[in-house]
């Protein structure tokens, strides 16, 4: 046998092994500069094992199992090529590599990534299958990306699509959704029932998977409960469109929207433009969705975080509707209202009288970007901290906020032009010797 047969055969052998995957990618490598983290843990070894159809796992229960229990298995053939495809996901981000909220956003593209591993799997399997079918030059499986070997295999069936009767009954609102919308040109499906129902909906018109990529649609699946916790789901579609799938009745072409992810897909599961869509296309929606989109921006309707505002779902907001308008659509529910210029930019917004409509507000964090409060703030009776650091243009703070009673703690530091209300100051102790940091007696 030649070296070069030789040697490509002892790869082939090391990378069938996942005792060698294991010390290659979940182990810290030394080298001349340091110690390296390792480019996998363990977990996200398994699932990529496991994805790999060709995989021999041995019935090992990849949730829990050790490296000892892994090592027993056997790697597919493709299981490289999804490392490969995982690992790559930090050239794909929107924010250069250093930048606030680049870390953020690799962390939620490998979160989708291992939420659709399901799909991927299920390509590999057509892909493993029909090949032959493809032209030579896309018969390599290095030659692709995830989401080219959808587009490859997509027109593949591995078996018949079967339908139930009540599959195939095609209904204006499925039991565990509403109506949200019904306009010129698009109607709004909207599903925010958690339990059995409101999955039932969801993969009615996700197409049980068979119509759509969406995940939230898959019958034996959990991702639906994973989403529905975080807030409702929309489904879109132009009920005019003649081109219908067969077992739901519904367009083929649709869309699934969920804000607080900040995922708005087409049916292919792929992420769309939302500026491009609501400015264009879906423009009659653009009025409807902006109380959804800015509650979606929140944690469960009682946080409000802030840090970036370039991009992300924040950065979209922006560009649709402008920053002003952030503040007049959230829900009444808040607890905490936190916006943080991180970037430095000159960012100044503009905190609307209608801030006292928070009542349940408890505490308030505005760094590096106002340059005035209203008076209403003095209506906020549950505001206990009160934080304006580094807003270098802040020159004043409302009388008003002496009439809240449960104020205990202030912080100015950072704001060199501002004056502190002498009405506040008697009941303050400096806690740091005029570094802006106040500790305040309550009234009540």
């Amino acid at each position: 046998m030649k070296f070069t047969s030789l040697l490509k055969r002892v790869i082939v052998e090391s990378a069938d092994r996942i005792d060698f995957l294991i010390d290659t990618y979940t182990k810290p490598k030394k080298t001349d500069k340091g110690t390296k983290k390792p480019k996998l843990s363990v977990k996200e070894l398994a699932a990529l094992v496991a994805a790999d159809p060709l995989s021999r796992l041995n019935d090992i229960d990849i949730e829990t199992a050790n490296p000892k229990e892994l090592e027993k298995g056997h790697a597919g053939k493709y299981t490289q090529w999804l490392i490969k495809s995982y690992l790559n996901l930090n050239q794909q981000t929107e924010i250069p590599y250093g930048e606030n909220g680049y870390e953020r956003e690799v962390k939620m593209l490998k979160e989708r990534f291992m939420e659709d591993l399901y799909k991927v799997t299920d390509d590999l399997k057509k892909f493993h299958r029909f090949k032959n079918k493809l032209p030579l030059e896309k018969r390599q499986i290095q030659s692709f990306t995830p989401d080219q070997l959808y587009d490859a295999v997509k027109d593949f069936d591995l078996t018949l699509a079967t339908t139930t009767k009540s599959e195939r009954k095609s209904a204006p609102v499925h039991p565990g959704a509403e109506l949200f919308y019904d306009g010129t040109d698009w109607r709004v499906i909207k599903i925010e029932d958690k339990g059995a129902v409101g999955k039932e909906a969801a993969c009615f018109y996700g197409g049980n998977n068979q119509e759509t990529r969406w995940c939230t649609s898959a019958p034996g699946a959990s991702w639906f409960d994973r989403y529905i916790k975080d807030g409702p789901l929309y489904v879109i579609f132009k009920p005019s469109d003649t081109d219908v799938s067969p077992t739901t009745g519904l367009p083929k072409n649709r869309y699934q929207f969920h804000f607080p992810s900040n995922q708005f897909m087409d049916k292919d599961d792929r992420q769309q433009d939302l500026i491009q869509l609501l400015s264009g296309p879906m423009s009659e929606l653009k009025d409807i969705f902006k109380p959804e989109f800015a509650k979606g921006l929140t944690v469960g309707g009682d946080k409000l975080s802030i840090d970036n505002f370039k991009s992300g779902a924040v950065g979209k907001f922006i560009a649709l509707y402008g920053l002003d308008d952030l503040i007049e659509n959230l829900p009444d529910t808040l607890i905490e209202f936190q916006i943080q210029n991180r970037d430095k930019d000159d960012i100044i917004i503009n905190i609307p009288e209608s801030i006292g409509r928070f009542k349940n507000l408890d505490m308030i964090l505005l760094d590096n970007c106002v340059a005035s409060l209203p008076n209403s703030i003095g209506e906020l009776k549950l505001l206990r901290f009160l934080a304006l650091p580094n807003n270098k243009k802040l020159t004043a703070l409302p009388e008003s906020i002496k009439n809240l009673p449960n104020l205990f703690f202030l912080n100015v530091k950072g704001c060199p032009n501002v004056t502190v209300p002498q009405s506040i100051l008697d009941r303050a102790e400096d806690m740091c010797g005029g570094c802006g940091m106040y500790d305040i007696n309550p009234l009540n």
